[in-house]
């Protein structure tokens, strides 16, 4: 099986957004994504609008050829947004408005009732698939399935952010455990957050039955060096290798 590239475009709106500019346009970078050979685009419509804007949503959905991915939380407005713009893929993340990125998954068991409204609400309008973004824990996984969700994305963030070789170890058996156990309970695996050039090799090697990746940050640090298609292709060499 191979794994699929996702390129997540959020830290280009950062950017733009820092100096109240109108550059760089992370339309544009998708574009530059995906012809370095990314196998879709990630965003995250956030409640504060901080990076991703309705705008760039609405244009995303006109100019992406490959898969998209909305993510975005249980907000009214934001799935409303996102029922109207019908991704390919839409992801259900926790949010909180004072944490710079996302720092864990969905509470899957004491939020069913309401994930399971949104996801049924998604693939009325439309919706391809639905994800909950879920941290490895085989009882959260479990709630995941009852709400009518077709994949899971395993949090990486504590395997990325390990700070030894023991803790690096205990995380990457966790991850492997949940992706085995997903598969089994015929959840599709998608893996994200945190994920690089440094870490992705220990991770592919471990973590089996992973069908796609969202890499964001790792790859716009990188492309402030050597350019967005540069980044994308020596991402997409380790994911595909």
């Amino acid at each position: 099986m191979t794994t699929d590239l996702l390129i997540n475009i959020d830290h280009v709106a950062t950017l733009r957004n820092a100096r109240k500019e109108t550059l760089p346009d992370p339309v544009d970078a998708a574009a530059a994504a995906e012809a370095a050979g990314a196998d879709g685009i990630v965003f995250h419509l956030r409640e504060d609008r901080r990076h991703i804007t309705e705008r760039d949503v609405r244009l995303l959905k006109q100019a992406v050829r490959t898969k998209l991915d909305f993510e975005l939380s249980t907000d009214p407005d934001v799935v409303r947004i996102c029922c109207e713009v019908q991704p390919d893929l839409a992801t259900l993340v926790p949010e909180r408005r004072e944490e710079v990125t996302t720092e864990g998954g969905l509470d899957v068991i004491a939020r069913q009732e309401r994930l399971r409204d949104v996801v049924a609400q998604l693939r009325q309008a439309g919706v391809k698939e639905v994800a909950l973004f879920i941290d490895p824990v085989c009882n959260e996984i479990d709630a995941a399935g009852k709400t009518g969700a077709d994949c899971i994305e395993l949090h990486t963030g504590d395997f990325a952010n390990a700070k030894n070789a023991k803790e690096r170890e205990r995380c990457i058996e966790d991850l492997a455990r949940a992706a085995e156990h997903a598969h089994a309970a015929g959840l599709v695996v998608h893996a994200g957050h945190g994920l690089g050039y440094r870490n992705y090799a220990t991770f592919r090697a471990a973590v089996p039955h992973v069908r796609e990746v969202s890499i964001g940050f790792a790859v716009m640090a990188r492309a402030m060096l050597v350019g967005m298609k540069q980044a994308v292709r020596e991402m997409r060499d380790l994911v595909k290798s």
